[in-house]
């Protein structure tokens, strides 16, 4: 992954951490890493645990971002997720699986959030 690639990520999960926010959410973290992999921003609004994968573009020929969360991500979230849950000892509260996508436009972001993005069995 390139140096200029992290780069737009990092910026993407910033813009998505700040909508979030003005939308409400508490971020109780962020970059939250378990084995393989990592859950972008982990946040709370209206007594809910929300897990939140973002995913960001720097121009929107490549297709939506939000699409590019496919079964294996999913999988992967939901082990991240557990090992979140375990660790801070959290067993009765709602949960849900949320994707960002941000599409970078100059400066200014393009974002598309999905609620309750996937339901993992």
């Amino acid at each position: 992954m390139t140096s200029q690639h992290k780069s737009l990520g990092r910026w993407g999960e910033d813009q998505a951490a700040r909508y979030l926010e003005q939308q409400g959410f508490h971020i109780r973290e962020r970059n939250f890493r378990f084995a393989r992999g990592e859950i972008d921003i982990i946040a709370e609004k209206d007594g809910v645990l929300v897990f939140v994968e973002v995913k960001t573009a720097a121009q929107s020929h490549l297709g939506d971002p939000v699409t590019w969360v496919d079964e294996r991500k999913q999988r992967q979230l939901a082990t991240v997720a557990a090992r979140y849950l375990q660790l801070h000892e959290i067993h009765d509260m709602d949960c849900r699986f949320d994707v960002i996508g941000v599409i970078r436009r100059g400066e200014h972001p393009h974002i598309q959030h999905i609620e309750n993005a996937f339901w993992l069995e």
